[in-house]
């Protein structure tokens, strides 16, 4: 499975895609996650939906105060991640 999750609120220059990251490999997820022009902060992650909901979970009390919407859509697995990376 891999959920497409978009994280908009203050993502940005707070150490997000780091927690975030950090959190995936934990987790064995892969994926990326990004800053994209809008300013907000794009995921994609593939893995089992209970350890992609325990990465939401982490992260949003992680940033309690900064996240003010949160969208999430999932698909079934059409592309292979081999790790988790940040890009840019």
């Amino acid at each position: 499975m891999i959920a497409h999750i978009l994280y908009s609120g203050r993502v940005q220059g707070v150490g997000f895609r780091y927690t975030v990251h950090r959190y995936a490999l934990d987790l064995g997820l892969k994926g990326t996650v990004r800053n994209s022009a809008a300013g907000d902060v794009e995921i994609y992650v593939q893995g089992a939906q209970d350890d992609i909901d325990k990465m939401c979970s982490l992260i949003e009390r992680h940033f309690d105060g900064y996240i003010s919407n949160k969208e999430i859509s999932y698909s079934k697995e059409d592309k292979v991640y081999h790790d988790f990376r940040i890009t840019f």
